[in-house]
């Protein structure tokens, strides 16, 4: 259960992301909603997944998941360079994420 928790908290992590950059070009109540729940929702659900598992793999998990979505989200929605060592830190991080769920 808790890495259920920890994957709906890296998905509203990058929901709070999408916010806070559409907030950063416009300043509306739509944009600041996303943002500020986005990221209420995550920390909710990292909180919920502290029950199920140990504090250093959930939130580097939480963290490495969030980052790579961010970037992912960004490269493909907002423009951001798509260069090859961008790609491939993501691969590092997915790959560590990766790492750190297979030894818990």
């Amino acid at each position: 259960m808790g890495w259920i928790y920890i994957l709906v908290a890296s998905t509203v992590e990058v929901i709070g992301v999408i916010g806070l950059k559409l907030f950063s070009q416009q300043k509306n109540l739509f944009s600041l909603l996303l943002f500020i729940s986005g990221f209420a929702l995550s920390y909710l659900f990292l909180y919920f997944a502290l029950n199920y598992l140990d504090m250093s793999i959930a939130y580097a998990v939480w963290m490495g998941l969030g980052t790579a979505g961010a970037v992912l989200v960004n490269m493909i929605f907002f423009g951001e360079s798509r260069k090859l060592s961008r790609i491939f830190g993501v691969i590092l991080i997915i790959t560590g994420v990766v790492g750190l769920k297979m030894i818990s």
